[in-house]
């Protein structure tokens, strides 16, 4: 399912204060990147967060789960990527430390780019 038009811009209405974010479409989805570092996917009409080990339990012990997508031979799971509690969307203060978190988590968890 893919992102829709409006849930994407209400989503970069909300992290606006974080500073600017921008945008790239993928497999249906929307990738949301600051200075070049991708911090979130949106599938559908949810936010994915980049987590790694020392944050994930953090997103398990809220009751989300990770990114996933079914296959012909089953669903695959994205455990780089667990969907945001609700109630962060619904409270500024706290989305801006979820998505600081994922920012630091995702800048950490960077690969290099290529040499050309």
């Amino acid at each position: 399912m893919s992102a829709s038009t409006e849930y994407t811009e209400y989503i970069l209405e909300l992290l606006t204060p974080l500073g600017p974010t921008t945008t790239g479409r993928f497999f249906g989805g929307v990738g949301l990147a600051r200075n070049g570092v991708q911090f979130a996917i949106l599938m559908g009409n949810s936010l994915y967060f980049v987590v790694d080990d020392t944050t994930r339990e953090k997103y398990t012990a809220a009751g989300m789960t990770c990114f996933s997508y079914l296959t012909k031979k089953g669903r695959v799971q994205v455990r780089k990527y667990f969907e945001l509690p609700e109630d962060a969307l619904t409270d500024p203060a706290q989305l801006r430390q979820w998505a600081n978190e994922a920012m630091r988590v995702a800048g950490k968890t960077k690969q290099p780019g290529k040499v050309r």
